[in-house]
């Protein structure tokens, strides 16, 4: 063994709890770490007064002996850990950047220990599946959705959203009589949809159905990002009894803008197509009374998209899919291993790699494993009802402010606003705003208009965060 390696595993549970204690360390000062950092900030010196710049082009060389586990600890410690962005912290709202609840880190940690490949429940073999079976049976419970769906992990919603669709190109083709996943696509499926999510439209891209040919429905009037289930029925009408996959919103990136999923599901009672829902995080919605009713009807569907890096509150990279179990002979033909005689007969032997992209994988289900048992359906309810409150506040200072107007109403937790006398200048004031450090939030584009996004889907997000955020953009805009 070489004799760094062998020192490092002599001294393995001084390095963890070292590393351990550095990280706790961070997490309790990340509400006061900046949310942004200058590109000026990259960079440093590695060991031996090294440059070790990260800037493109530029990096550090390589010890042909190595340090060991400490050294690059420490070394770490050094040069990165103080330009950490508080991606995780309570004032971020860009994009739809979740945190890492106690339990998910203590999930996540566990999971690299324990270094599963998740693939089949019975043995021989590994307990992991078992685990990732029972999450998606918890997560099921926590949306008190069916039983009849299955689903697995993946690394975000682009995956996710690109397994269920594999499935949904796969159904479209047997429905022409032609099996896609062996003879590839030789003829146009259709795909309508509304206000698709780009990773929607990347699957597309991907599963060779084509990124420009989504047929775009007219959405609902009134500044609304909804599909209109009129417009949608004429439409399918017009298909003439072809099969279709429809993409549906279960909550917009703009505005949380849901699409009529009752009316939807009606629909579907009447004309053949696969359902699928993209609800990365406007699922959640399902555990606010107030808003549930946004949800009614996607038990419904043939196939849901959600993450659990967003409002779930687990570490990155972390999503799942959910899919009809009726569906599961289409999907073992998208995505079988074949040619591998030694997994056994993969129609009989469950196997994730039979049912999803990856063959190797992550034990991605532990963290959220952890923090649904931590926390419950009571923790969680409390999170997404708290961001929806401060999300409120937030919108009801920029109604009544001189300086800022909303572009849509506040629907859930993003709030999509933007300049009220000069729009065209977003891109400074949002360089003054992250620039703070303070908070954080990210440019957008909604009806035409130039506009700024805040999402709000942190466990530890208070009102006086929301008051920091008012002043910054207060400062920001003054100067």
């Amino acid at each position: 063994m070489d004799k760094v390696l062998k020192n490092d595993l002599e001294i393995l549970e001084q390095l963890l709890e070292t590393a351990a204690s550095r990280g706790v360390s961070w997490l309790n000062k990340i509400d006061r770490t900046p949310t942004s950092v200058a590109p000026g900030q990259y960079g440093g010196t590695g060991s031996g007064g090294q440059r070790s710049s990260t800037k493109e082009g530029n990096g550090r060389v390589l010890d042909p002996e190595g340090a060991g586990g400490l050294e690059a600890l420490n070394e770490f410690n050094r040069r990165f850990e103080p330009i950490m962005v508080a991606s995780t912290g309570p004032r971020y709202w860009g994009f739809v950047t979740g945190g890492a609840t106690p339990a998910a880190i203590v999930g996540d940690w566990l999971a690299a220990v324990y270094d599963q490949n998740t693939q089949t429940p019975k043995g021989p073999g590994d307990v992991s599946a078992v685990i990732e079976l029972e999450t998606i049976n918890l997560l099921l419970q926590l949306f008190d959705l069916p039983g009849d769906f299955k689903g697995g992990f993946v690394s975000g919603a682009m995956m996710s959203n690109f397994t269920c669709l594999a499935v949904a190109r796969q159904w479209a083709g047997r429905q022409l009589g032609r099996d896609v996943a062996r003879e590839g696509v030789q003829q146009s499926l259709k795909v309508l949809s509304a206000t698709p999510h780009s990773s929607a439209i990347k699957s597309l891209s991907l599963l060779g159905l084509g990124s420009a040919n989504i047929v775009t429905v007219d959405t609902l009037s009134g500044n609304r990002e909804a599909i209109d289930p009129a417009a949608l029925e004429k439409a399918i009408q017009g298909l003439q009894g072809e099969p279709f996959i429809l993409i549906s919103s279960g909550g917009t990136v703009n505005t949380v803008d849901y699409d009529d999923l009752h009316a939807i599901s009606l629909l579907k009672e009447k004309y053949r197509f696969w359902w699928h829902i993209d609800a990365a995080f406007g699922a959640f919605a399902a555990l606010s009374p107030e808003h549930k009713h946004l949800l009614r009807g996607w038990e419904n569907a043939d196939s849901i998209t959600i993450d659990a890096h967003k409002w779930l509150n687990v570490p990155y990279e972390n999503a799942f899919f959910l899919v009809k179990e009726k569906h599961k002979t289409l999907q073992l033909e998208t995505f079988r291993n074949s040619n591998a005689p030694y997994l056994g007969e993969q129609a009989e032997n469950f196997n994730y790699l039979n049912y999803l992209p990856e063959n190797s994988r992550r034990l991605k289900a532990l963290p959220v494993w952890f923090t649904l048992l931590a926390y419950g359906r009571d923790g969680y309810r409390s999170i997404i009802e708290n961001n929806i409150l401060l999300a409120r506040e937030l919108g009801a200072y920029i109604e009544k402010s001189d300086d800022f107007q909303l572009l849509a109403p506040v629907r859930l937790n993003t709030v999509c606003f933007t300049l009220k006398a000069e729009p065209d200048r977003v891109p400074v004031f949002l360089e003054r705003l992250n620039g703070s450090g303070k908070v954080f939030m990210t440019p957008t584009v909604y009806a035409g208009k130039a506009g700024i996004r805040a999402a709000l889907v942190n466990w530890r997000t208070t009102a006086d965060d929301v008051q920091v955020a008012i002043r910054e953009m207060e400062r920001a805009i003054s100067v």
